[in-house]
């Protein structure tokens, strides 16, 4: 069986251990980003979903890099997470981060939606805070609940296509953006590991292995995955 993986920031943090998972589970790699995947067997169509209409410049080569496919899964990771407060967030930075978060993935999902056979899949990389929310956080907040929204219309919208879909809401990650997020400060990653149930952040292939799972048990269609090691309340 011929499978695709069609991924969003796949060059880096989840998305490239993703990448990395999928292609040992026999996919080929289609990564959507501004940098190039460190990874040999990836497919790399470089594009910044921050800018108007960049589905104009890919359209051609992502739907011919899925032609022959006999499932694909499309797995919404690239994100932007800023620090602002419902008080002062500018509209413009405000509009940037949700055509990253959640503009692009309505994009992608108009585009090879209608690609998608028989088990293929729609995964949403949201977050923790896409059911619950922090202080000066609004615009990743609020983008991060609203992709929770879009998985539960794509999975509406679907019924009867066999087509499934799920949201992954990981907890604090060891990632780039999180240790650029808090500047590099190991006594705050510290701290974040302290809330969660083994004191220990989160390694970017257990999220692999949870959206890998999503991927390939439709089962799962409809639901909120918290794979957060049990933040502590």
């Amino acid at each position: 069986m011929n499978k695709a993986l069609v991924i969003t920031g796949g060059s880096k943090g989840i998305g490239l251990a993703t990448s990395k998972l999928f292609y040992k589970s026999d996919y080929k790699i289609i990564n959507l980003s501004r940098s190039q995947s460190s990874l040999d067997s990836v497919h790399n169509i470089k594009v910044d979903l921050s800018q108007k209409n960049w589905e104009k410049e890919i359209a051609e080569d992502l739907l011919s890099s899925c032609k022959g496919m006999d499932q694909i899964s499309l797995v919404h990771n690239a994100c932007l997470m800023t620090g602002d407060n419902v008080e002062s967030i500018a509209a413009d930075s405000f509009r940037n981060i949700l055509e990253i978060n959640l503009i692009s993935p309505v994009i992608l999902n108009t585009l090879l939606i209608p690609l998608m056979n028989k088990g293929s899949s729609v995964i949403y990389v949201a977050s923790t805070l896409g059911t619950k929310a922090v202080a000066q956080m609004t615009s990743y907040v609020t983008s991060k609940h609203a992709m929770v929204g879009l998985m539960k219309s794509t999975t509406q919208d679907l019924v009867g296509r066999f087509i499934h879909s799920a949201c992954v809401c990981p907890g604090f990650t060891n990632t780039e953006m999180l240790r650029d997020y808090v500047g590099g400060s190991e006594e705050v990653l510290a701290g974040m590991a302290e809330g969660l149930s083994e004191k220990r952040l989160i390694e970017p292939i257990e999220i692999a292995n949870t959206i890998l799972f999503c991927a390939q048990n439709s089962v799962v269609n409809g639901t909120i995955l918290h794979a957060n090691l049990g933040a502590i309340e």
